[in-house]
């Protein structure tokens, strides 16, 4: 059965409402009463949603995209295909967070797992499904419609949020929180991991910061390991992935869309940030980084403390900041290293 989702959407809305709302205008007035019903980006919307476009780098998206309505500035209604309605803004990306409030009022403030308690030492909500053979210790808190598999122990203070979703025979650690979550079998969260919060996002203007509300999920396969007090943040609107049999160390954290891939290897103090991907098999070490939007190839190694800022191709071996290949980076550090040892002219 499909998961039901986290955020409740509201009604349909027409564009005239959306436009007015967010301080935009329709390109063709007579487009007012068309209805919208939920928000995608481009590649992923189709007849009856919305989505927003800002510049020339994703034309090709945009003139492939299926929505029925576009966000986009006046300097390039020109990219904008037949049978898409144009919303036109000076700001579509922050115009298009606001869109996301209309249509998902809750995003807008954190809900509560509405546990309640059971037989004094629980806090389960009765609507939450558990196996018999699952272990709830004491003080563990099982939110509203949350799924818990069979042999899966959750640990004393742990919090599983609404709708969660956790496989068999996991492991969730003392204090963790899982929300906006679907996890895998044999999975291990340990203690004071962080999974399912919102996406560090906003628009920024000279008028404040304005948050982006994170629809998305967080989807982790089976045998993933997360270490302790490592973050998960949830998508924007797509989900952040994690793929099976991935190993995570304590102390990481992994932005909103990131995508990793299976039996990757990510080491202690590591970031990872939004929109980044990830191969299979990927390995990086420790205080090593991955800025936004970069793609690491399957099978490619980043050295601790490297910092990557562009797409790595697979079975590279990656070192330095910014990250280049490793023998060019050991050649630059064998040579400082000879600068260092060279002798200047005799002050005697």
């Amino acid at each position: 059965m499909e998961h039901p989702g986290f955020f409740q959407r509201g009604a349909p809305i027409p564009l005239q409402r959306i436009a007015d709302a967010v301080g935009a205008e329709l390109h063709q007035a007579s487009d007012g009463l068309t209805e919208i019903d939920d928000l995608r980006a481009l590649g992923d919307a189709s007849a009856t949603h919305l989505t927003f476009c800002t510049g020339p780098r994703h034309a090709e998206a945009l003139i492939a995209t299926k929505a029925r309505a576009c966000l986009i500035k006046q300097s390039d209604l020109s990219l904008v295909p037949a049978g898409v309605v144009p919303i036109i803004t000076d700001v579509p990306h922050r115009a298009f967070a606001m869109a996301i409030g209309l249509l998902y009022p809750s995003t807008l403030q954190p809900e509560a797992s509405s546990a309640q308690a059971i037989a004094g030492s629980q806090l389960v909500h009765p609507t939450a499904e558990i196996d018999d053979s699952a272990i709830i210790e004491p003080g563990a808190i099982i939110g509203r419609e949350a799924k818990i598999g069979a042999g899966t122990t959750i640990a004393a203070g742990a919090v599983i949020g609404y709708r969660v979703f956790i496989g068999a025979n996991c492991f969730v650690g003392p204090g963790a929180s899982i929300t906006h979550a679907l996890v895998g079998d044999r999975v291990t969260l340990h203690a004071g991991c962080r999974v399912g919060q919102d996406g560090f996002g906003y628009v920024m203007s000279s008028e404040g910061h304005f948050k982006i509300p994170q629809i998305g999920r967080v989807i982790i396969g089976d045998r993933v390991d997360l270490g302790a007090n490592s973050t998960v943040d949830r998508g924007f609107l797509t989900d952040t992935k994690i793929g099976e049999g991935t190993k995570i160390d304590n102390l990481v954290q992994i932005g909103h869309n990131v995508v990793i891939g299976r039996h990757c290897i990510i080491i202690s103090q590591t970031g990872i940030a939004g929109s980044a991907q990830l191969g299979d098999f990927v390995i990086l070490g420790a205080q090593s980084g991955v800025v936004e939007h970069v793609r690491v190839g399957d099978g490619a190694l980043i050295a601790g403390m490297a910092h990557v800022k562009d797409d790595v191709p697979s079975g590279a071996r990656m070192g330095g900041t910014p990250a280049r290949p490793f023998n060019e980076w050991a050649r630059e550090i064998a040579a400082v290293r000879r600068l260092g040892k060279k002798r200047g002219p005799s002050n005697s």
